[in-house]
């Protein structure tokens, strides 16, 4: 059975802190509708006030900028049981745009009721270090295109969205399905499709990946860390009993 919206929220909620009987409830009571969208579909444009606020239960997202001339600059990238538009609960409107990469499905939740959870001081603090958890992730990807090289950068990237998809259960020994262009992959880094290209070639040739369709996986995870420079810190994720991968 498909996980519900409410487990999605229960979920990601009581991973960044504890959660009270009664906040069980109150998310439990939470309305909500199911939208099925394809891939490419701008889900909030920059100025847009949004009446609901939007949870990826399945696929990949990612929040963006772009230049007059259509040059994009991917911030961050969503996955399942990530908030994609949570600061409009507080915000009157979106300064930047929210975008599928792949068909997704979403849990749009009216912000009148997510704001009455606001009233819980125990799930206002959660929804509060969520935003802030998304803050830090912009500031080390500030870092990432600012100072480090090619090479890193995209190791970087790929280090993150191994760590967040493990620690969602959707990889294992450091095999995920990551179904991201090299397009995609180049507006994230700042670099060109071409030079992802080569940093890709060259990742594989040293051994640390492999990439098949629409599958990564980590061939020797603690050198790919050390390569991209990743120290996992940023991302206020709970302790993990198993690891991110193995060394193979």
């Amino acid at each position: 059975m498909d996980a519900q919206p409410t487990d999605l929220l229960l979920r990601k909620l009581s991973s960044l802190g504890p959660l009270t009987q009664q906040d069980r409830q109150l998310l439990q009571a939470v309305p909500f509708h199911i939208r099925d969208v394809g891939p490419d579909i701008d889900l909030v444009r920059e100025g847009d006030r949004p009446g609901n606020c939007l949870i990826l239960q399945e696929g990949f997202c990612c929040r963006y900028k772009s230049l007059a001339d259509g040059r994009r600059q991917i911030l961050s990238f969503a996955v399942p049981g990530d908030f994609l538009d949570l600061p409009s609960l507080v915000l009157d409107r979106i300064d930047h745009n929210i975008s599928t990469l792949t068909s997704s499905k979403l849990a749009a939740v009216p912000r009148a009721a997510l704001a009455d959870l606001l009233d819980s001081a125990s799930l206002a603090r959660l929804l509060w270090r969520d935003t802030l958890i998304d803050a830090s992730v912009y500031r080390e990807w500030v870092l990432n295109i600012g100072r480090r090289n090619a090479y890193q950068r995209v190791a970087h990237v790929l280090c993150e969205l191994t760590t967040r998809l493990s620690q969602v259960g959707l990889a294992h020994n450091g095999v995920c399905e990551l179904p991201l262009t090299q397009g995609e992959l180049a507006d994230a880094t700042g670099l060109s499709t071409v030079h992802v290209n080569r940093v890709i070639q060259e990742l594989r040739r040293d051994g640390l990946i492999a990439m098949k369709g629409r599958y990564f996986s980590a061939l020797h995870w603690d050198r790919l860390q050390q390569a991209a420079g990743f120290e996992p810190g940023y991302l206020y994720l709970p302790p993990n009993p198993e690891p991110v991968a193995a060394n193979r």
